[in-house]
C-alpha cells in the first residue's frame, strides 16, 4: 500500500507516518513497478504495534527499542508507567475539583474565575498563614463555596486556619452543614470528629438534626462533642450519654454543668436525679459514686438537694463529706440570693 493509502486505513496520519520514517521507526521496505515506496504487510503490523504500545504512554523511543532491541524488557518500564498514570490521574481529579468549585461559585466574569482560582491556590500552600491569609482575604464577590469550604476545614490540621475557615463557613448560606455532614460518614474518626465540631458551631436546626446522628458514633470523643452541644442547644435527646459521661468520666465535669442546664430548660430534674442514684446505688465503683455526688451539685432542685442529703450519710467518708460540702455551699448560696 502507498502512503495514501495507509493513512486512511490506519488512521495515521500521512504526516505522522512520514514522520515514522524519518525517525525509522515504521519505513515502507516494499517498492511498486513505477518505482515508489511501499509498505509491505509486515510494516503495517509494525505500524499498529507501534500505534498500540504508544496508546500505553510509550514516547516513540521506548516503542522502537521495545520492538527492536532484544534485551529490552517490558517489566520496568511498564512500571514506571503505571506511577506516572496514576499521578496523571491524581493531578486531572484535583483540577476537576477545582474547575468543579469555580463552577459551585457561579463565576459571571473572567475576573471571578481568576478571583477564585487565587483563592484555592492559597488553600493549596504548606503554610498555614498563608492559607490563613486567603481565606480572610476573601470578599462577597470572590467567596468560596460552602463545598470547598467545608473540604478545606475537613482536611485542616491547623487550629488558626480551621477557625478562619469556620468563619468563612457562617458567612455562607447554610453555613455549609450539608457539606460539613458529609464528613460524619468518614472512615477517618479524625475527620469525623472535625465535622462535629464544625457543625457543633452552627447555631441551626439542620446543624441539631446532624449532630443527633453523631449519638450513634462509635467514637467516644464524638459522641460527647455531640452530646454536649445538643444539651447546651436543650435537647433532652443528650441526657442519657450525658450520664454516660458522668459515669465514664469523659468531659464529666461539662456533662454535669449541661444537664444542669437542660434541667433548667427541657428535662426532669426528677429523672435525671432518679437516674443518677439508680448508677450509684448499683455500682462498687467508688470513683464512679463520686463523681455522681459531685455532678448532683450542678443539678437544681429538692430533689438533688434531697438525693445529696441522702449521701452524707454514706459509708464512704470522701462521698459523705463531698455531699455535705456541696450541701453547705448550695445553703450558703441560697442564703446569698436572699440577702
Amino acid at each position: 500500500m502507498l502512503i495514501g493509502e495507509v493513512a486512511q486505513r490506519s488512521g495515521v496520519s500521512a504526516r505522522m507516518l512520514r514522520h515514522y520514517d524519518r525517525l525509522g521507526l515504521v519505513s515502507p521496505t516494499g517498492r511498486t513497478s513505477g518505482g515508489y515506496r511501499e509498505y509491505s504487510e509486515e510494516d503495517i503490523r509494525r505500524l499498529f504495534h507501534v500505534e498500540s504500545l504508544r496508546t500505553l504512554g510509550l514516547s516513540l523511543d521506548d516503542a522502537r527499542r521495545a520492538l527492536d532491541e532484544p534485551g529490552f524488557t517490558p517489566a520496568d518500564l511498564v512500571g514506571d508507567l503505571i506511577e506516572l498514570t496514576r499521578q496523571r490521574i491524581v493531578a486531572e481529579q484535583e483540577l476537576l475539583t477545582k474547575l468543579e468549585r469555580v463552577d459551585a461559585a457561579g463565576p459571571a466574569e473572567w475576573s471571578d474565575v481568576l478571583r477564585m482560582v487565587t483563592l484555592l491556590r492559597g488553600l493549596e500552600s504548606e503554610f498555614g498563614a498563608r492559607r490563613q491569609q486567603a481565606i480572610l482575604s476573601q470578599d462577597d464577590s470572590a467567596q468560596m463555596p460552602a463545598s470547598a469550604l467545608a473540604a478545606a476545614l475537613l482536611a485542616e490540621k491547623d487550629l488558626n486556619v480551621a477557625g478562619a475557615l469556620q468563619w468563612s463557613l457562617a458567612r455562607t448560606p447554610g453555613h455549609g452543614v450539608a457539606a460539613l455532614e458529609a464528613g460524619l460518614d468518614s472512615a477517618d474518626v479524625v475527620v469525623r470528629r472535625r465535622a462535629v465540631a464544625a457543625i457543633a458551631a452552627v447555631p441551626t436546626a439542620e446543624a441539631a438534626a446532624a449532630l443527633r446522628r453523631v449519638l450513634d458514633d462509635p467514637d467516644d470523643t464524638a459522641r460527647a462533642r455531640a452530646a454536649l452541644a445538643l444539651g447546651s442547644r436543650g435537647s433532652a435527646d443528650a441526657v442519657p450519654f450525658l450520664l454516660a459521661m458522668v459515669v465514664e468520666g469523659h468531659r464529666d465535669v461539662e456533662a454535669a454543668e449541661v444537664l444542669g442546664h437542660l434541667t433548667e430548660v427541657s428535662a426532669s430534674a426528677q429523672d435525671i436525679v432518679a437516674a443518677m442514684q439508680h448508677t450509684f446505688d448499683n455500682t462498687g465503683e467508688t470513683a464512679v459514686r463520686l463523681r455522681i455526688t459531685q455532678a448532683l451539685a450542678e443539678i437544681p432542685g429538692n430533689a438533688a438537694r434531697d438525693a445529696l442529703s441522702r449521701l452524707t450519710a454514706d459509708e464512704d467518708r470522701t462521698i459523705a463529706v463531698t455531699a455535705a460540702t456541696i450541701l453547705e455551699s448550695r445553703r450558703r448560696a441560697g442564703g446569698a440570693q436572699k440577702g
